[in-house]
């Protein structure tokens, strides 16, 4: 029980540092490697809860 606690803080932690650095980079930055935001975290969190 506390093993899947555990692993669910920390995924938890690890979408949250990914969320802020994608929320970090600029317009100019993300246009620099033609990224969109909201496919970048939708990456992201499928990364991270495997779905």
């Amino acid at each position: 029980m506390f093993e899947r606690i555990r692993k669910s803080i920390a995924k938890r932690a690890r979408y949250q540092r990914m969320v802020s650095e994608i929320d970090g980079l600029t317009d100019r930055d993300l246009a620099d490697f033609n990224g969109n935001r909201d496919e970048m975290l939708r990456a992201a969190y499928e990364a991270v809860y495997e779905r």
